[in-house]
């Protein structure tokens, strides 16, 4: 019997992993990992046309699936390419595992073609990064990152010169039993008594929800209705937290809307739930505030903390609702709810009103249709840019639908990738890439690889032939729009032209027939939507003290823009507000 490889030691453990398909572009220094996935039953080879498609890819399957996801790059720059989706991966707590291919082991260090020095230079954006120089490092050295980015929820990376690869593994090496699932956590009875004081006492509590809530719903809402709280969410915790909420308030940040601001404002307890929301500028600075976090490292970081919480958001919520005492009094949570609705009938009508007859076509119009004929469980990946402004006010959570963006990396060109992930998850899954003109053609080579696996994916394409949200950017710092403009080509034709199925709308009235088309076709589909590059109502008056980057210090509110179906849940939860 052969002895085995370490190429071939390496793919069995991520079988052995959970890991089902490892994403990449095929080069010298991986033929051996490549030819070793080639002939391992239960994993395959995922083609792409460029790296950072792979990282995106993975860290969308990561996402999807709460699984182990891999990918891989061949030496120097090869593998390069892959830190952009890796660095998104790890700021969204997805655990992927990278196989950084290097130069020949005996040439490291030593200038030689196309060297680089992968374990160094993926430290920022992982957990974990080690080089693999002697076969006697495996298994343990692959088995330990592994465990690094389950354990941590995360990346690791791992270097390996291909003439490594390619040696035989050490006879009656070790294998231990792999971990690929994360435990709950549970704080001590001494910081849940602290918090269960800290909530009794307070007379107006809000709650602050992110992705920390995830699989936490239930306990989230028994916990407001105890305490009479209303609840609003940063962007990553839209999709966990906004549906069946009658104490919603909306979103705080400069996408927000509603009284989400107000609250977190008025109240005298903050409870800060599984977010590491960044934009300290919208938090309030003279409140009582909690932050419970699974992650020791953001308790704090953001603002000053009245008490920090270890331990993982359900478990934290089972806890404190056995103990909280049962508050009577309303009237701080039906004013927000009031503040809530009347914020939003405000707005609602920039997208109401005769847009189905305006050209350029309004944005808004076009997330509010795809909304209400996209599929119940349908995955939305998002590209950064003013997607994120369309996905935040328009798309719809209700428990079965995921929303996956770059939402604390900020990437460009990330949709189109995380939809390839997204849909080799489930084929029969509506998967719907929300695409900018400038993310998707940063990318567009990789709308090959949907029509070369015959992936079900449907971009929408939002083109307004223009870097919409940097345009934003300096107009709030008072710069004069420079740099922005795209000159574009005829996406759907393009579509058309690599096989799949695509088609340009121009006027409002075929953009109903046009997804409704799309989403029936089997294969891969575009659906080219020329959209107004000015959609954006600006507030009269905007403050010196507004700064790029989603950062500012004075205002709360730049965007004003329509909020899809929202209204109507503002509505009714304000109809069941109860009357004296």
């Amino acid at each position: 019997m052969a002895k085995q490889s370490v190429a071939e030691q390496f793919v069995d453990i991520l079988v052995r992993a959970g890991v089902q398909r490892m994403y990449g572009v095929v080069g010298d220094s991986l033929n051996p990992v490549v030819d070793a996935i080639r002939r391992t039953d239960g994993i395959e080879w995922i083609q792409v046309r460029h790296e950072e498609t792979a990282a995106f890819a993975a860290g969308a399957e990561a996402q999807i699936t709460g699984r182990l996801a891999a990918c891989a790059g061949s030496c120097g720059p090869g593998n390069l390419h892959l830190i952009n989706g890796l660095y998104d991966a790890q700021r969204s707590m997805a655990p992927v595992l990278a196989l950084a291919s290097h130069i020949p082991s005996g040439e490291i260090g030593l200038g030689y073609f196309q060297e680089t020095h992968p374990d160094q230079l993926f430290r920022e954006c992982s957990h974990y990064s080690e080089l693999i120089s002697n076969p006697q490092q495996m298994p343990r050295l692959l088995q330990s990152a592994v465990q690094h980015a389950i354990s941590r929820s995360g990346v690791s990376v791992v270097a390996l010169p291909g003439d490594i690869a390619a040696l035989p593994a050490p006879e009656k090496a070790v294998e231990h039993a792999l971990v690929t699932a994360r435990p709950t956590v549970r704080p001590g009875d001494g910081e849940i008594e602290k918090l269960v004081r800290l909530v009794d006492e307070a007379d107006r509590v809000t709650l602050f929800c992110g992705s920390g809530t995830a699989g936490a719903h239930a306990e989230v809402m028994e916990f407001a209705g105890r305490v009479k709280a209303p609840v609003g969410h940063a962007l990553r915790g839209k999709e966990w937290i906004q549906y069946d909420n009658p104490y919603d308030v909306g979103m705080s940040g400069l996408l927000g809307y509603g009284a989400a601001y107000e609250a977190t404002h008025e109240c005298d307890l903050l409870v800060l739930l599984g977010t590491d929301f960044p934009y300290n500028a919208f938090l309030p600075d003279d409140v009582k505030i909690v932050q419970v976090d699974i992650r020791p490292e953001h308790l704090g970081r953001r603002s000053q903390l009245d008490l920090a919480v270890w331990g993982d958001v359900r478990e934290t919520l089972r806890a404190l609702n056995a103990r909280v005492k049962v508050k009577t009094d309303r009237r701080f949570l039906d004013r927000m709810l009031k503040k809530h609705a009347d914020a939003l009938e405000g707005v609602v009508k920039a997208y109401t009103r005769k847009v189905e007859k305006r050209t350029p076509i309004h944005p808004e119009y076009v997330a509010s249709v795809l909304d209400e004929l996209a599929d119940e469980d349908a995955v939305f990946t998002v590209d950064t840019g003013m997607c994120n402004v369309w996905a935040a006010r328009y798309l719809s959570p209700n428990g079965r639908r995921r929303i996956i963006g770059s939402f604390s990396h900020g990437s460009m060109a990330n949709a189109l990738p995380q939809a390839i992930g997204a849909q080799f998850t489930d084929p029969g899954r509506q998967v719907v890439s929300m695409s900018g003109d400038g993310g998707f053609s940063m990318l567009m080579g990789d709308f090959l690889t949907l029509v070369q696996y015959d992936l079900p994916v449907k971009v929408v394409l939002f083109n307004n032939s223009s870097l919409a949200m940097v345009e934003l950017e300096m107009l709030v710092s008072g710069l004069p729009s420079y740099g922005t403009r795209n000159k574009n080509p005829d996406f759907a034709a393009i579509a058309r032209a690599a096989g799949a199925y695509g088609v340009r709308v121009e006027k409002p009235k075929q953009l109903t027939g046009a997804l409704k088309d799309a989403f029936r076709h089997r294969g891969p589909a575009l659906v080219d939507v020329v959209t107004d590059p000015d959609a954006l109502s600006i507030p009269p008056k905007i403050s010196a003290e507004m700064v790029t980057g989603f950062a500012l210090s004075a205002s709360k509110i730049v965007l004003d823009g329509g909020v899809g179906r929202m209204i109507q849940m503002a509505r009714s939860n304000l109809r069941n507000v109860p009357r004296p």
